[in-house]
Protein backbone atom coordinates (compact mmCIF):
# COMPACT_ATOMS: atom_id res chain seq x y z
CA UNK A 1 0.00 0.00 0.00
CA UNK A 2 1.37 3.84 -0.73
CA UNK A 3 2.12 5.37 2.01
CA UNK A 4 -0.55 7.97 1.58
CA UNK A 5 -2.82 5.60 1.98
CA UNK A 6 -1.14 3.95 4.91
CA UNK A 7 -1.23 7.54 6.70
CA UNK A 8 -4.89 8.49 5.82
CA UNK A 9 -5.84 5.36 7.75
CA UNK A 10 -5.01 7.67 10.63
CA UNK A 11 -6.19 11.20 9.62
CA UNK A 12 -9.71 10.95 11.21
CA UNK A 13 -10.59 13.13 13.92
CA UNK A 14 -12.39 12.60 17.14
CA UNK A 15 -14.19 15.57 18.72
CA UNK A 16 -13.92 13.92 21.79
CA UNK A 17 -10.19 13.76 22.38
CA UNK A 18 -9.55 16.96 20.38
CA UNK A 19 -11.88 18.48 23.78
CA UNK A 20 -10.51 16.78 26.29
CA UNK A 21 -7.01 17.06 24.99
CA UNK A 22 -7.73 20.77 25.00
CA UNK A 23 -9.60 21.54 28.21
CA UNK A 24 -7.82 18.99 30.26
CA UNK A 25 -4.52 20.94 28.94
CA UNK A 26 -6.63 24.59 29.72
CA UNK A 27 -7.08 23.22 33.34
CA UNK A 28 -3.62 21.89 33.68
CA UNK A 29 -1.88 25.38 32.46
CA UNK A 30 -4.70 27.32 34.86
CA UNK A 31 -3.90 25.51 37.89
CA UNK A 32 0.04 25.68 37.06
CA UNK A 33 0.21 29.32 37.11
CA UNK A 34 -2.25 29.74 39.88
CA UNK A 35 0.00 27.28 42.05
CA UNK A 36 3.32 29.10 41.18
CA UNK A 37 1.64 32.48 42.09
CA UNK A 38 -0.03 31.22 44.98
CA UNK A 39 2.53 29.62 46.37
CA UNK A 40 5.21 32.09 45.43
CA UNK A 41 6.56 32.29 48.76
CA UNK A 42 7.83 28.20 49.02
CA UNK A 43 9.95 27.73 46.25
CA UNK A 44 9.79 24.27 46.36
CA UNK A 45 6.09 24.55 44.76
CA UNK A 46 6.72 27.56 42.91
CA UNK A 47 9.26 26.46 40.65
CA UNK A 48 8.25 23.10 39.91
CA UNK A 49 4.56 24.65 39.48
CA UNK A 50 6.27 26.82 36.87
CA UNK A 51 8.19 24.56 34.95
CA UNK A 52 4.72 22.35 34.52
CA UNK A 53 3.35 25.64 33.26
CA UNK A 54 5.74 26.24 30.62
CA UNK A 55 5.02 22.15 29.12
CA UNK A 56 1.37 22.45 29.57
CA UNK A 57 2.30 26.46 27.43
CA UNK A 58 4.00 24.12 24.60
CA UNK A 59 1.15 21.52 24.77
CA UNK A 60 -0.99 24.89 23.68
CA UNK A 61 0.81 26.03 21.14
CA UNK A 62 0.88 22.59 19.23
CA UNK A 63 -2.90 22.47 19.71
CA UNK A 64 -3.24 25.57 18.16
CA UNK A 65 -1.33 24.27 15.18
CA UNK A 66 -3.33 21.40 14.77
CA UNK A 67 -5.97 24.24 14.81
CA UNK A 68 -4.25 25.67 12.01
CA UNK A 69 -4.25 22.69 9.72
CA UNK A 70 -7.87 21.81 10.73
CA UNK A 71 -6.60 18.47 12.46
CA UNK A 72 -7.84 19.22 15.72
CA UNK A 73 -11.60 19.19 15.24
CA UNK A 74 -13.69 17.42 12.47
CA UNK A 75 -15.70 21.04 11.43
CA UNK A 76 -13.33 23.61 10.53
CA UNK A 77 -14.87 26.14 12.49
CA UNK A 78 -14.58 24.56 15.38
CA UNK A 79 -10.44 24.75 15.00
CA UNK A 80 -10.78 28.26 14.29
CA UNK A 81 -12.52 28.92 17.58
CA UNK A 82 -10.23 26.56 19.20
CA UNK A 83 -7.22 28.54 17.83
CA UNK A 84 -8.51 32.12 18.46
CA UNK A 85 -9.10 30.81 21.86
CA UNK A 86 -5.77 29.43 22.38
CA UNK A 87 -3.60 32.19 20.67
CA UNK A 88 -4.33 34.27 24.44
CA UNK A 89 -1.65 31.51 25.87
CA UNK A 90 0.72 31.27 23.01
CA UNK A 91 0.73 34.64 22.22
CA UNK A 92 1.12 33.60 18.30
CA UNK A 93 -2.06 35.47 16.72
CA UNK A 94 -3.86 32.50 15.20
CA UNK A 95 -4.73 33.79 11.79
CA UNK A 96 -0.98 35.24 10.91
CA UNK A 97 0.67 31.63 12.97
CA UNK A 98 -2.03 29.62 10.15
CA UNK A 99 -0.64 31.76 7.17
CA UNK A 100 3.17 31.66 8.11
CA UNK A 101 3.22 28.07 9.05
CA UNK A 102 1.05 26.58 6.21
CA UNK A 103 4.07 28.72 4.03
CA UNK A 104 6.70 26.84 5.67
CA UNK A 105 4.85 23.78 4.60
CA UNK A 106 4.24 24.97 1.11
CA UNK A 107 8.14 25.42 0.82
CA UNK A 108 9.82 23.21 2.82
CA UNK A 109 13.38 21.92 1.69
CA UNK A 110 13.40 24.54 -1.02
CA UNK A 111 16.83 26.47 -1.03
CA UNK A 112 15.43 29.27 -2.80
CA UNK A 113 12.07 29.76 -0.31
CA UNK A 114 14.49 29.75 3.43
CA UNK A 115 12.52 32.45 4.71
CA UNK A 116 9.04 30.50 5.39
CA UNK A 117 11.59 28.28 7.51
CA UNK A 118 11.82 28.77 11.42
CA UNK A 119 15.46 28.35 12.06
CA UNK A 120 17.23 29.49 9.01
CA UNK A 121 20.36 27.64 7.43
CA UNK A 122 23.33 28.99 5.22
CA UNK A 123 24.63 26.49 2.28
CA UNK A 124 28.47 25.72 2.60
CA UNK A 125 28.98 27.93 -0.28
CA UNK A 126 27.30 30.73 0.89
CA UNK A 127 29.51 30.53 4.47
CA UNK A 128 32.78 30.48 2.59
CA UNK A 129 31.39 33.40 0.12
CA UNK A 130 30.51 35.41 3.19
CA UNK A 131 32.16 38.45 5.05
CA UNK A 132 33.52 38.34 8.29
CA UNK A 133 30.81 40.36 9.42
CA UNK A 134 28.05 37.72 8.32
CA UNK A 135 29.76 34.88 9.33
CA UNK A 136 30.37 36.56 13.24
CA UNK A 137 26.36 36.67 13.30
CA UNK A 138 25.43 33.17 12.12
CA UNK A 139 27.85 31.79 14.41
CA UNK A 140 26.09 33.70 17.20
CA UNK A 141 22.73 32.80 16.02
CA UNK A 142 22.69 29.04 15.18
CA UNK A 143 25.16 28.62 18.91
CA UNK A 144 22.30 26.88 20.80
CA UNK A 145 23.17 29.02 24.04
CA UNK A 146 21.89 32.25 22.11
CA UNK A 147 19.70 30.49 19.96
CA UNK A 148 17.46 28.59 22.14
CA UNK A 149 16.84 31.76 25.20
CA UNK A 150 17.19 34.05 22.52
CA UNK A 151 15.02 32.67 20.25
CA UNK A 152 12.32 32.46 22.69
CA UNK A 153 11.99 35.60 24.19
CA UNK A 154 12.66 37.42 20.46
CA UNK A 155 9.59 35.03 18.30
CA UNK A 156 6.79 34.88 21.16
CA UNK A 157 7.80 37.75 23.11
CA UNK A 158 8.70 40.53 20.09
CA UNK A 159 7.97 39.00 17.06
CA UNK A 160 4.29 37.99 17.48
CA UNK A 161 2.76 40.83 18.54
CA UNK A 162 3.80 41.92 14.93
CA UNK A 163 4.52 38.69 12.64
CA UNK A 164 5.64 38.58 9.20
CA UNK A 165 2.57 39.03 6.35
CA UNK A 166 0.72 40.86 9.36
CA UNK A 167 -0.05 43.72 6.60
CA UNK A 168 -1.69 40.93 4.18
CA UNK A 169 -3.13 38.61 6.70
CA UNK A 170 -4.89 41.24 8.88
CA UNK A 171 -3.66 44.06 11.08
CA UNK A 172 -7.16 44.07 12.61
CA UNK A 173 -6.51 40.64 14.43
CA UNK A 174 -2.99 41.08 15.41
CA UNK A 175 -4.04 44.32 17.36
CA UNK A 176 -7.04 42.84 18.64
CA UNK A 177 -5.24 39.79 19.98
CA UNK A 178 -1.86 42.02 21.23
CA UNK A 179 -5.16 44.11 23.35
CA UNK A 180 -6.44 40.70 24.87
CA UNK A 181 -2.94 39.54 25.89
CA UNK A 182 -2.31 42.82 27.88
CA UNK A 183 -6.08 42.28 29.41
CA UNK A 184 -4.32 39.08 30.42
CA UNK A 185 -1.20 40.63 31.98
CA UNK A 186 -3.59 43.11 33.60
CA UNK A 187 -5.76 40.05 35.43
CA UNK A 188 -2.49 38.54 36.44
CA UNK A 189 -1.60 42.03 37.82
CA UNK A 190 -4.89 42.47 39.92
CA UNK A 191 -4.28 39.23 40.90
CA UNK A 192 -0.85 39.26 42.20
CA UNK A 193 1.44 42.26 41.15
CA UNK A 194 4.29 42.12 39.44
CA UNK A 195 5.18 39.30 41.01
CA UNK A 196 2.51 36.95 39.09
CA UNK A 197 3.80 38.86 35.73
CA UNK A 198 7.14 38.13 36.64
CA UNK A 199 6.18 34.25 37.18
CA UNK A 200 4.39 34.31 33.69
CA UNK A 201 6.83 35.57 32.34
CA UNK A 202 9.69 33.33 33.36
CA UNK A 203 7.03 29.83 33.03
CA UNK A 204 6.42 31.15 29.62
CA UNK A 205 10.17 32.15 28.51
CA UNK A 206 11.05 28.05 29.87
CA UNK A 207 8.41 27.05 27.60
CA UNK A 208 9.54 29.15 24.79
CA UNK A 209 13.16 27.43 25.20
CA UNK A 210 11.39 24.21 25.24
CA UNK A 211 9.52 25.30 21.85
CA UNK A 212 12.69 26.56 19.65
CA UNK A 213 14.69 23.04 21.13
CA UNK A 214 11.70 20.84 19.21
CA UNK A 215 11.53 23.38 16.29
CA UNK A 216 15.56 23.16 15.82
CA UNK A 217 15.57 19.38 15.89
CA UNK A 218 12.56 19.08 13.44
CA UNK A 219 14.51 19.94 10.29
CA UNK A 220 18.43 20.43 11.35
CA UNK A 221 19.93 16.94 11.46
CA UNK A 222 22.74 15.59 9.25
CA UNK A 223 20.81 13.85 6.55
CA UNK A 224 17.81 16.14 6.11
CA UNK A 225 16.82 16.93 2.91
CA UNK A 226 17.44 20.52 0.50
CA UNK A 227 17.31 21.04 -2.64
CA UNK A 228 16.25 23.47 -5.75
CA UNK A 229 13.44 23.52 -8.22
CA UNK A 230 12.83 21.58 -10.74
CA UNK A 231 14.34 18.87 -9.14
CA UNK A 232 12.90 19.57 -5.31
CA UNK A 233 11.09 16.50 -4.51
CA UNK A 234 8.03 17.95 -2.00
CA UNK A 235 7.64 13.86 -0.81
CA UNK A 236 11.17 13.51 0.20
CA UNK A 237 11.11 17.19 1.58
CA UNK A 238 8.50 15.54 3.74
CA UNK A 239 9.83 12.55 4.85
CA UNK A 240 13.32 13.18 5.06
CA UNK A 241 14.02 16.32 5.58
CA UNK A 242 11.36 16.50 8.74
CA UNK A 243 12.49 14.85 11.81
CA UNK A 244 11.28 11.69 13.84
CA UNK A 245 12.22 12.60 17.09
CA UNK A 246 11.60 9.54 19.82
CA UNK A 247 12.75 11.18 23.05
CA UNK A 248 10.48 9.32 25.47
CA UNK A 249 7.19 9.57 26.46
CA UNK A 250 7.37 12.43 28.60
CA UNK A 251 8.48 14.51 25.69
CA UNK A 252 5.93 13.34 23.48
CA UNK A 253 3.47 14.37 26.48
CA UNK A 254 4.85 17.59 26.71
CA UNK A 255 4.71 18.68 22.72
CA UNK A 256 1.95 16.65 22.04
CA UNK A 257 3.60 14.12 19.76
CA UNK A 258 4.68 16.68 17.31
CA UNK A 259 8.52 15.72 17.18
CA UNK A 260 7.09 12.93 14.84
CA UNK A 261 7.27 15.34 11.72
CA UNK A 262 8.21 13.76 9.16
CA UNK A 263 4.49 12.39 8.99
CA UNK A 264 3.09 15.50 9.69
CA UNK A 265 4.55 17.00 6.60
CA UNK A 266 3.33 14.01 4.63
CA UNK A 267 -0.52 14.39 5.93
CA UNK A 268 -1.01 17.72 8.09
CA UNK A 269 -4.28 16.61 8.49
CA UNK A 270 -3.31 13.32 11.13
CA UNK A 271 -4.30 15.02 14.58
CA UNK A 272 -1.59 14.66 17.14
CA UNK A 273 -2.63 12.08 19.30
CA UNK A 274 -2.90 10.03 16.47
CA UNK A 275 0.71 10.77 14.90
CA UNK A 276 2.77 8.22 17.91
CA UNK A 277 0.34 5.59 17.29
CA UNK A 278 0.96 6.10 13.54
CA UNK A 279 4.79 6.73 13.52
CA UNK A 280 4.98 3.05 15.52
CA UNK A 281 2.73 1.53 13.07
CA UNK A 282 4.49 2.05 10.14
CA UNK A 283 7.89 2.75 10.71
CA UNK A 284 9.24 -0.67 9.72
CA UNK A 285 7.00 -1.30 7.44
CA UNK A 286 8.37 1.74 5.39
CA UNK A 287 11.63 2.52 6.97
CA UNK A 288 11.52 5.66 8.57
CA UNK A 289 14.26 6.42 10.65
CA UNK A 290 14.51 7.84 14.24
CA UNK A 291 16.24 10.22 16.17
CA UNK A 292 16.84 9.44 19.72
CA UNK A 293 18.51 12.01 22.22
CA UNK A 294 22.06 11.08 21.18
CA UNK A 295 21.86 12.25 17.65
CA UNK A 296 19.36 14.70 18.68
CA UNK A 297 22.14 16.83 20.85
CA UNK A 298 25.05 16.27 18.05
CA UNK A 299 22.36 17.79 15.90
CA UNK A 300 23.30 20.91 17.24
CA UNK A 301 26.73 21.05 15.69
CA UNK A 302 25.42 21.17 12.67
CA UNK A 303 25.41 24.31 11.29
CA UNK A 304 25.73 24.46 7.25
CA UNK A 305 23.59 22.44 4.09
CA UNK A 306 26.61 21.27 2.07
CA UNK A 307 25.09 20.55 -1.41
CA UNK A 308 27.82 18.65 -2.72
CA UNK A 309 27.18 15.90 -0.16
CA UNK A 310 23.98 16.34 0.83
CA UNK A 311 24.20 17.12 4.39
CA UNK A 312 24.11 19.18 7.44
CA UNK A 313 27.92 19.60 8.00
CA UNK A 314 29.58 21.88 11.03
CA UNK A 315 31.09 24.85 10.57
CA UNK A 316 34.61 23.96 8.52
CA UNK A 317 37.23 23.50 11.58
CA UNK A 318 39.96 26.06 10.03
CA UNK A 319 40.05 29.08 7.28
CA UNK A 320 39.94 28.25 4.00
CA UNK A 321 43.17 28.80 1.77
CA UNK A 322 43.14 29.99 -1.14
CA UNK A 323 45.29 29.05 -4.07
CA UNK A 324 48.32 31.02 -5.05
CA UNK A 325 48.17 32.42 -8.26
CA UNK A 326 51.07 30.19 -11.04
CA UNK A 327 53.68 32.52 -12.46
Amino acid sequence: MDIRERLQQFAEKDDRIGAIGLFGTLIAYAVTLWAAIAFSGLWWVCIPAMLLNGCTAVRLYVLQHDCGHASLFRARRHNDWAGEILSLFTFAPYAAMRHNHNLHHSHLGNLDHRDTGEIHTMTLREWQEAGIWTRLTYRLYRNPFILIPAGSLFTYFIRYRWPKNTGRIGARAVMLHNMAVAAFMGFLYIAGGWQAILIWFLASFFGGMIGVFMVYLQHNFEDTYWDRRPGLDPRLAALQGSSALDLGWVMDLISANIAYHDIHHFNARIPHYALRRCHQAIRDEYGLRVIRWPEALRSFTLKLWDEEQERLVPFPSAPERRAAPVG
